[in-house]
């Protein structure tokens, strides 16, 4: 059995929050795909997440009530956005993958304590979008 290594230079959602982040930091700056096997996919939920951001964020601010999302640094909220894209936009993807892959990734850039948070918060993102 081959085991999965975590090679975050090359994980598509890695790319993506990556590619996210810097677009809202600096939204003057063009972006670029670079040749990747998943291109196609990156550029969809990249372009999508920050297409339709307003909407995105109208519904993560319905499960405020239950969650503090206020003082949750940039890194946090793009990551919740491009899940909850994903979530939203890609009715063929697994919603239980779509959660693993981000809890995968958020290992890269979140603490560990924040990674059970964000699996908290994407759970019950994903019961909204059934």
């Amino acid at each position: 059995m081959m085991k999965y290594k975590f090679k975050p230079a090359r994980n598509p959602r890695v790319l993506i929050i990556q590619k996210v982040y810097a677009q809202l930091i600096n939204n003057d700056q063009n972006i670029i795909f670079e040749k990747h096997r998943f291109k196609k996919f990156i550029k969809d939920v990249v372009n999508g997440t920050i297409e339709r951001l307003e909407l995105i964020n109208e519904e993560i601010k319905k499960i405020e009530n239950k969650f503090n999302l206020k003082n949750l640094d940039d890194i946090f909220k793009i990551i919740i956005q491009c899940a909850t894209f994903e979530l939203m936009y890609k009715p063929t993807l697994s919603r239980k993958i779509i959660i693993k892959e981000y809890l995968v990734v958020s290992n890269f850039f979140l603490s560990n304590s924040q990674t059970k948070y964000l699996n908290a918060i994407l759970d019950n993102l994903s019961k909204k979008f059934k």
